[in-house]
C-alpha cells in the first residue's frame, strides 16, 4: 500500500494510478478519475501525514494505523488504504470472471456468481449516505459481503478485504449524478478477478 519514508516528515506518499486516467472509460471518465485520485485520495494521504506528527502512529505502517486508530486519524488512514485498494481492484483489461478457489468459494457461500453480484450490488446501492461495500473473507476462506459507512474497513472485524465499491458521491457523481445503482452496475465490468483471486489465495 502507501510507501513509507522515515527519512522525511512526509511519511506516506500517494500512489500513482496503475493505469491512465482515461483507461476505465466509458464506465469511469477521465474527469472522475482525476478528481477521485488527485483531489480526494491525495487529500486523505496529505491530511494523514499532518495528523500523525508527534503521535504514537508516526512510525506505524498504514494498515496498523487503520486497525488501531480512531477519530480523524482513523478516517484519513482508512480512506487512504481503501482508495489504494479500490484503484488496484479495477483494470482496463480485467479478468471478467472469478475462477479457481475463489469461484468455488463464491458458489459455495452465495449459490452462484450472479447471486453474489446481485447481493453486493444491492448492499452498495442501499447503503445510506457515504461508505463502502466489501467482498471479504475470513482466514478459513468463508466469504461475506459487508457494507461499511464512511471510512469503514472490514479489517477492523478481523476479515480480509477482497474487493470493494466506493459509494461516496465523489466516486461517481460527475458521471452518474445521483444514479448510484447505475454507477455500481457499470463498475462490475472493470473488476479484475485475477487480482481478487490472488488476494483470496493470500488470505492467510
Amino acid at each position: 500500500m502507501a510507501t513509507t519514508d522515515t527519512a522525511t516528515l512526509t511519511r506516506f506518499t500517494p500512489k500513482e494510478l496503475p493505469y491512465a486516467y482515461d483507461a476505465l472509460e466509458p464506465q469511469v471518465s477521465e474527469e472522475t478519475m482525476r478528481y477521485h485520485h488527485d483531489k480526494h485520495y491525495v487529500g486523505y494521504v496529505d491530511k494523514l501525514n499532518t495528523l500523525i506528527v508527534d503521535t504514537p502512529f508516526a512510525d506505524q505502517p498504514l494498515e496498523d494505523i487503520v486497525l488501531s486508530a480512531d477519530g480523524a486519524i482513523y478516517n484519513n488512514a482508512a480512506q487512504a488504504w481503501n482508495h489504494e485498494f479500490f484503484f488496484e481492484t479495477l483494470s482496463p483489461a480485467p479478468q471478467t470472471n472469478p475462477d479457481g478457489a475463489l469461484r468455488s468459494a463464491i458458489e459455495r457461500d452465495f449459490g452462484s456468481f450472479g447471486a453474489m453480484k446481485e447481493k453486493m450490488t444491492g448492499m452498495a446501492t442501499g447503503l445510506f449516505g457515504s461508505g463502502w461495500a466489501w467482498l471479504a473473507t475470513d482466514k478459513a476462506g468463508k466469504l461475506s459481503i459487508v457494507a461499511e459507512s464512511n471510512a469503514g474497513n472490514p479489517m477492523r472485524q478481523g476479515l480480509v478485504p477482497l474487493m470493494c465499491f466506493d459509494v461516496w458521491e465523489h466516486a461517481y457523481y460527475i458521471d452518474y449524478r445521483n444514479r448510484r445503482a447505475e454507477a455500481v452496475q457499470a463498475l462490475w465490468d472493470r473488476i479484475d478477478w485475477k487480482t481478487v483471486g490472488e488476494r483470496y489465495e493470500r488470505r492467510r
